[in-house]
């Protein structure tokens, strides 16, 4: 049952499915082609639709609210809907998914039906992830994102350790599927004990009831241990970062922009691990701040180590990752906020940058700083929009960046002094490993015989960039057209925090745990 009377999330999951379905018996490669970019165009339609039906209220309530039963014996529920936190990445999951399919278009050379049903595949589930409001269905689209990646990076990946980097992705994010499964089955039985009813019968995996449902102080220590651990992974947070680097250099570029553009990791932080164990949130939020400093800084060192554009572009994510997460630890309006607003941002720079980098690597067949220099002679529009989405990356006044990272490091150093220091810098650190790059990449002379005959940009490939580069500058000169988004949703989130009462139940705690 929808209260909107029309199941709109279920048609943005259900869609994409169908749209893979049609591209995988088209008749030809054009066909294939088209139908892929038809069925992307109108996912981005419907997630727009759903953006215009959002209605930011107080209290910002979940909209758009599905309830199906699914699994009635376990109390397992088709549940989805959005708020203000989002709501947002619904447009964005389709846009860059729509980009990732145009980006695409020439570098794929076989099994091209194959690929583009795998994209839309994979985003339907995308879709899923963050509409679910069942724990249980929300992991069913956790690990559902696992087999499109797995083959996009082993089949197309352009680097000779392909298979063994689509493997170690796999396996990081099985292991990181365990710790959420037993903090999500514990969750369910707490409730049901909560209510001092029966097993399986008063399980509960719906997370509004779950949010509403006490849980006992010694046993929010181990459900946010749990949930963090799972989320970690697929973050990634240090030390578990090492599959990105991995799936950057070995993988298509254009999966690789989905995987630093669409942080499920940190969604899953915000919207589960925080809310869930308030008490433990608010009680070791500073270890959660050590680990997005350490994320932060050590990401950006090594970033200025690199020599290859998709390694730097990697490891430069990571670093932007560690300074969201020290932006949610801060447990501040302005972190929080600056969080989401982040998060937003990496679909439009964070992918733009590496589909640029695909287009380097396609048409001089490396990203090595060696095999360039002088790109900015040859490839002069290119050149453009990467320094834009740098810009944008290191928070420029005047792009998204800017007051996203602003409020980032005003909630580090509300919420203490060193970790307002850390994040100030880490913003310098990023200002010196993308300049740094874009000097010995794209500036001086042309070295290269392959540089000097590269072909700039294409008109589908300028078309291609043209969104996102507007968009970062409309939501930098404009952003409370995002904050005003979230801003009841960040505020409900906060209260649930910082508002929420201890709770003592050993009773509970034990019955939970035997």
């Amino acid at each position: 049952m929808s209260e909107a009377g029309f199941p709109l999330l279920s048609l943005m999951i259900l869609w994409p499915l169908l749209g893979a379905i049609a591209t995988g018996i088209a008749p030809g490669i054009k066909a294939a082609k088209k139908t892929a970019v038809a069925a992307a165009c109108l996912e981005l339609l419907l997630a727009l639709r759903a953006v215009q039906l959002f209605k930011v209220r107080e209290g910002d309530n979940f909209q758009l609210v599905e309830h199906n039963a699914w699994i009635p014996g376990l109390n397992i529920e088709f549940l989805v809907g959005i708020d203000g936190i989002s709501v947002l990445f619904l447009p964005m999951s389709a846009l860059l998914t729509l980009l990732a399919i145009i980006a695409s278009w020439n570098s794929i050379q076989h099994l091209h039906r194959f690929h583009f049903a795998l994209l839309l595949a994979l985003e339907g589930v995308t879709i899923g992830v963050f509409s679910a409001l069942d724990t249980m269905l929300f992991f069913l689209f956790w690990e559902l994102t696992l087999p499109p990646i797995f083959f996009l990076i082993g089949l197309w990946g352009i680097g000779p350790k392909r298979r063994g980097a689509a493997m170690k992705y796999t396996l990081f994010m099985l292991f990181s599927g365990i710790p959420l499964l037993f903090a999500i089955i514990m969750l369910a039985i707490n409730h049901a004990v909560n209510m001092s009813g029966d097993i399986p019968r008063d399980l509960s995996f719906s997370l509004p009831a779950l949010l509403e449902t006490p849980l006992p102080d010694n046993m929010q220590a181990v459900v946010f241990s749990l949930l963090l651990l799972g989320f970690t992974v697929k973050t990634p947070l240090i030390p578990f970062h090492t599959w990105l680097p991995a799936a950057a250099m070995e993988g298509p570029t254009q999966i690789t922009a989905l995987l630093i553009g669409l942080k499920l990791g940190v969604y899953g932080i915000i919207r589960f691990t925080m809310p869930l164990a308030p008490s433990a949130a608010v009680e070791y939020s500073w270890v959660l701040g050590i680990f997005g400093a350490i994320t932060l800084i050590y990401g950006a060192l090594i970033a200025l180590q690199q020599t290859n554009l998709r390694r730097l572009l990697a490891y430069a994510s990571i670093s932007h990752i560690g300074l969201v997460i020290i932006g949610i630890a801060s447990l501040t309006m302005q972190g929080i906020q600056g969080a989401i607003f982040q998060l937003f941002n990496f679909t439009l720079f964070a992918g733009s940058l590496m589909l640029v980098a695909g287009f380097i690597q396609h048409r001089l067949g490396s990203t090595e700083a060696i095999h360039l220099g002088g790109l900015a002679k040859v490839m002069p529009r290119l050149t453009s929009f990467y320094f834009l989405f740098a810009l944008a990356s290191i928070g420029v006044p005047g792009t998204s960046g800017f007051p996203a990272e602003l409020l980032l490091i005003i909630g580090a150093l509300t919420a203490h002094s060193s970790l307002g220091i850390t994040a100030l810098a880490g913003v310098v650190l990023s200002a010196a490993y993308m300049m740094s790059f874009i000097r010995r990449a794209f500036l001086g002379p042309v070295t290269q015989t392959a540089v000097n005959q590269a072909q700039d940009l294409r008109p589908r490939e300028l078309a291609l960039l043209c969104l996102p580069a507007l968009l970062i500058l409309v939501f930098g000169f404009f952003p409370n057209s995002v904050l005003k988004t979230n801003q009841m949703a960040a505020e409900v989130w906060l209260s649930r925090l910082l508002n929420q009462p201890a709770l003592e139940s050993n009773e509970i705690t034990e019955e939970v745990t035997r």
